[in-house]
């Protein structure tokens, strides 16, 4: 099990949990629910923000909310 944030550009993953609760509701509205699968498309120059495939849309997450969300790698698409 690892963070969102540890993931590297093109790797996909399974959503498993959430560790903040403050962020929980905020992340699912997104379409991070656990067990969607999630892409890492790009990283910023300066490493954040990210930006992550989700639920068929892009999205972009700062670092200290990919941090909260703890995936299983799945391997490189």
């Amino acid at each position: 099990m690892k963070r969102l944030s540890e993931i590297g550009t093109g790797t996909v993953a399974r959503i498993l949990s959430f560790e903040n609760n403050d962020l929980f509701l905020k992340l699912m509205e997104m379409g991070c629910v656990p067990g969607e699968l999630v892409k890492v498309e790009q990283v910023a120059p300066l490493g954040d923000p990210i930006s992550i495939t989700v639920a068929g849309y892009n999205l972009s997450l700062r670092l200290n909310e990919a941090d909260n969300i703890f995936v299983e790698e799945l391997g490189a698409a």
